[in-house]
Formats: C-alpha cells, structure tokens, sequence
C-alpha cells in the first residue's frame, strides 16, 4: 500500500484502552494516521476497506524486550525473520536491549540497526544503548550521543553492574539529562551462574539456583540510588513476590520506578521445568507457584506497568544440550497476545476486575502502558496519531509449533500448546505489514 493510501477498516470492535474506546467502532486512516473514529469524515473516500467483522481492532502492541540478534548473531536470528515475527504478532513498536556483538555502545551501530529496520518498512525499533562501554560495568558511555543517534534509555541487559559508583555515577548522568535507566535487578554475585530457582526443585534436580534475594538485594540498591539522585529507572523482568513488594511501597513512596514482566512469567513455574526441558531455562529463571501468582495480580493492579514477549530466539545447537548448558531465551514476539488473552481469561473468571474489562486491561498491559514506560508515542489510536494497528480475532486458536513461527528462534516453552488469539493484520504507519490469508 503506497502512503498516502487512505483505508477504512469498518464492523470491527475496537478497543483503545488509552482512550477508554471498547465498542463496535469503524476507524479511518489517511496519511499514517488516524483521521477519525466512528463516521466518516467529510469527503472520505477509502483506497482500500477491510472488514472486521468478528475482529477486535486494537493499537499495535509495543514490547518493551525484543531482541531482534543484530549485529552480531546472525546465526540465531536476522532482522528479516523477527520483524516478520513482530508482523504476525501483532508488535508495530520494539524496544530491543543492548547485549548485540559489538554492543550498543556507538552512536554509529545505533544508526547502522536504525536503518536496517528502517529500510524493512515493518515494526518500529527503538534501541537502548549501553548504559557503560561493552557493557563491562566500568566507563560510562557517551549518552549523549547515543541518545542523538536514537536510543530511548540506557540499559545493561544481563550484565550486573558489581561497582556500585558506577551505577551511582550512570543514575546521576542520566538525572541531569532526563534519561531513563533500565535495569533487570539482579545482584552481581549471588545466584551468578545460577541456572534455575532456588528451593526443592533446584535441590531435587541438582541444578544450581538463584534466590529471590539476587533480586531483592538488588532492588534494595536500586531504591536507594534513586533516592540520592532522582533518577526515572524501568525495572525489566521482575519475578518474585518479594520484588514486587518492594515495587509497591517504592511506588507509594514517590520514586519514578516502572517495571514489567515477561509474558511467560506470568503462566508458568519452575514445576514446568519437567524433566530438565531445556525450552523452560530463561533468565530470570522460571519461580514458585506463589511467586507466579504475585506476578498475575501485580500485572492486574498495575504494580507491573506493562508485559513484554522478552523475545530472545536460541538456535538448535544452543538449546539442544542438557538443561544446564542450554542458553537461556524463548522465542516470544508471536505469543505476546496469546499469553496477554490467556491471563485475561483466568482473570476474567475469578477476580472483579473493576470498570475495566480484562480483556481491555491486557491490551492496556501491551499497548499504551508499553508505550508510557518507553516514554514513545505509540500504543494508542488517538485522531492524529500513527497509525499502527492490530487486527486479531479473540476466539481463533492455533497450536505453537516450529512451522507456525516466523522468527529464526523456535525454542519457547509453550511448544504444542493449544492458545487463543491469532493476528489477522498488522498496519504500521497506515501501511498494511502483514495480512493472514
């Protein structure tokens, strides 16, 4: 579809939890953009109309951890195949972390991957630059300029800082310039190496672990750094109940923290590691029922501002070896809706979700909350803004298996389940992307 391209998309429900839209709402497109919601404007006459009957009609979803593996490992995954992944999925908009060989930490890398995506003319990349040079926790890098070439915050992906000056000094840089920090909270020694959480489990099945206080020790700093300098941290990843904890009270006591989860954290527990199924090692590692629990109602009262696919596809030869030398990741860019609808539904049976629907409030957990902790402008079909849709049909079911996957990384733990929620198309900038026959 050439831009320019006006498009009607007409009998769909449409659900803009940024707007409070959840209704049978026809949407017209003009230039990228949302010209309107409802009637037809003056004079509108459509290049293109595609009915919705049947579907829900949402914001495109906007994930907070894609990694799309360039530069650098090429071998994992490509560009064109996990955009094509964020295209059946649904996401028009990804933040992808720094952990790239070479990493993030040039202003001409950013640029470089910048246009790459660009030039793919499908999801919106929005890349973290590293928060210290090779992300070896010892010298700041140039922010400033990484932030000119296009990075939305500074982040140092699995790699914990050890010297806690330096994260004093990247807080306290990224304060005076308004940057965000994004940290995935995690001690730099305790659990280092650790491959599955810590209790019975681990013990049963002599595999290494990683207690929660990895977690909460490293929260316990985080907080008080924000305090000393003012700095607006995202805390990736959270996956214990006494994390979330103190998430709450550091909320209630004003700090300018957000946090999310990753979508497969919110179904599944460390029991799902069966019998050392390598698909289950992702980091953080898989908790305790009462932990995944915390992090299903932390997600429906907003403690957890947003869930994100934490997309990191793993070639065969990496996760096809025993539990404990498998590497760690799942593939998540084409099961961010399943997992988000999946919880909506448990929701919806046993909680009083308040004014909003829970199908409404997952959308929110992927669309306009997403876009609020990235500080982007997107996740919302406001008159006026890009638009980037999601067209899906609620009810379709499909089984999660290697040949249903775009993307190069076929290792998720949900491999032969049967989900609800299948995209029918995806539009970016008013640009059909993708489109099921």
């Amino acid at each position: 579809m050439k831009a320019g391209m006006k498009l009607h998309i007409k009998n769909g429900h449409l659900i803009d939890p940024a707007n409070g839209i959840d209704g049978k709402n026809d949407l017209y497109i003009a230039d990228g953009k949302v010209l309107a919601i409802g009637s037809a404007p003056a004079g509108f006459t459509a290049d293109q109309t595609i009915d919705a009957s049947g579907l829900i009609v949402s914001p495109g979803f906007v994930d907070l951890s894609a990694r799309l593996r360039e530069p650098g490992y090429e071998y994992k995954a490509t560009l064109e195949s996990e955009m094509q992944a964020a295209m059946q999925g649904g996401v028009t908009s990804l933040i992808c972390p720094p952990d790239t060989d070479p990493v993030l930490d040039e202003p001409g890398l950013v640029e470089m991957l910048k246009h790459r995506a660009k030039t793919l003319n499908q999801a919106n990349v929005h890349p973290l630059g590293a928060l210290t040079v090779g992300l070896k926790g010892q010298a700041l890098t140039e922010m400033a300029e990484l932030t000119e070439a296009g990075c939305i915050g500074f982040a140092q992906a699995e790699e914990p800082i050890e010297d806690t000056n330096v994260l004093l000094r990247a807080m306290q840089y990224a304060k005076t310039f308004n940057y965000t920090v994004w940290l995935r909270p995690q001690d730099a020694h305790i659990g280092r190496g650790g491959i599955a959480a810590s209790g019975p489990l681990a013990s049963r099945l002599g595999l290494s672990g990683v207690p929660v206080m990895s977690e909460t020790i490293a929260l316990h700093t985080i907080f008080e750094l924000m305090r000393a300098t003012g700095a607006r941290v995202h805390l990736c990843r959270m996956s214990s109940a006494a994390g979330l904890e103190l998430v709450r009270t550091a909320k209630k006591e004003g700090l300018p923290v957000t946090c999310d989860v990753g979508a497969h954290h919110i179904h599944l527990t460390d029991a799902d590691i069966g019998f050392f199924d390598s698909n289950a090692r992702v980091t953080p590692p898989f908790r305790s029922q009462r932990d995944r629990d915390a992090i299903r109602l932390g997600l429906l009262d907003g403690t957890i501002d947003a869930l994100c696919s934490d997309h990191t596809p793993v070639d065969d030869d990496e996760k096809l070896l025993p539990f404990g030398e498998a590497s760690p990741g799942a593939t998540g860019l084409e099961l961010l809706l399943s997992l988000a609808l999946k919880w909506a539904d448990d929701y919806a049976a046993t909680q009083d979700t308040g004014s909003m629907r829970p199908l409404a409030r997952a959308l929110a957990r992927i669309t306009s909350d997403a876009a609020r902790v990235a500080g982007l402008d997107a996740g919302t079909l406001s008159v006026g803004a890009a638009a980037d849709v999601c067209l899906f049909d609620p009810e379709a079911r499909w089984t999660v298996e290697a040949s249903a996957l775009a993307s190069q990384g076929k290792h998720t733990p949900f491999l032969g389940y049967n989900l609800a929620g299948q995209v029918r198309a995806t539009i970016v900038a008013g640009h059909v992307a993708f489109q099921r026959s």
